[in-house]
């Protein structure tokens, strides 16, 4: 039997069809304030997008005044992922960041609109990557939000739990990869690469600064920069130390990971 035999025998009519197919986008960053001697003060953020009160025709806005990731309804001549990138751009006009998609959200009652299926993709980006972010088209306002306040925003649709499931994935590539490089200079120190860790973990193993100073001399993608210190975080001169590109199968921060 041939496809288009089958395709005769074939009633789209017997399966219920989604209502929509959208894309979501969780971007993050760690911000950084420094302070005289001391480590760095290091936070994680999330971009966030308010969504209008009213849509492009004029009409009332689902979930509208409500902050939410950024995102929309895919296009029938792309992918999702395809959307993510456009959606990103056209709401906070943020391009050129490397997206991963994470998971599929299809829970019924997810949306009002009806049964919309959702893409979920993230990224971590130092801070630069989100100077010119401006809000546009569907969103009134883009703004960072730490993970403390967070917890005070109701966000729309099922972004609550997306947003959790995203700052898993973040949490892992940090504390498995060398992802945080990208948020130190290319000579730090350990207190300054523990700053970065600390935003998303309190492990014992990373909080306790004997064990990390101990810790950070056993990783085999690190090596000591011979013969230079610093005083950036200690009135002291500190030792520093930058990463070495190697193949990593899995890079222990914590007996966790």
């Amino acid at each position: 039997m041939s496809n288009q035999d089958a395709l005769k025998q074939y009633d789209a009519g017997k399966y219920q069809t989604p209502d929509g197919y959208t894309s979501d986008i969780a971007v993050f960053t760690i911000t950084s304030q420094t302070v005289n001697y001391k480590p760095p003060k290091m936070t994680l953020k999330l971009m966030l997008i308010k969504r209008s009160k009213i849509d492009s025709e004029g009409n009332p806005n689902i979930e509208g005044n409500k902050w939410a990731l950024p995102g929309g309804f895919v296009q029938p001549d792309e992918t999702a992922f395809e959307a993510a990138k456009r959606e990103l751009e056209e709401e906070t006009g943020v391009n050129d960041v490397h997206l991963k998609h994470f998971g599929v959200y299809d829970k019924p009652g997810r949306d009002p609109r009806g049964w919309i299926i959702s893409n979920a993709h993230y990224a971590i980006v130092p801070e630069r990557f989100l100077a010119d972010r401006q809000a546009n088209d569907d969103a009134a306002e883009v703004e960072l939000f730490s993970l403390n306040d967070l917890h005070q925003l109701d966000l729309a649709f099922d972004h609550k739990f997306i947003v959790s499931d995203a700052i898993k994935m973040i949490t892992n590539d940090l504390l498995q990869t060398t992802a945080a490089k990208n948020f130190l200079p290319e000579y730090f120190t350990y207190s300054e690469l523990q700053a970065v860790l600390l935003t998303v973990s309190d492990d014992p193993a990373i909080s306790s600064d004997q064990a990390f100073a101990r810790k950070i001399k056993t990783l085999p993608f690190l090596v000591e920069a011979e013969g230079q210190t610093t005083t950036r975080t200690s009135k002291k001169p500190t030792k520093l130390y930058r990463f070495v590109d190697m193949d990593i199968v899995k890079p222990i921060y914590t007996a966790r990971y």
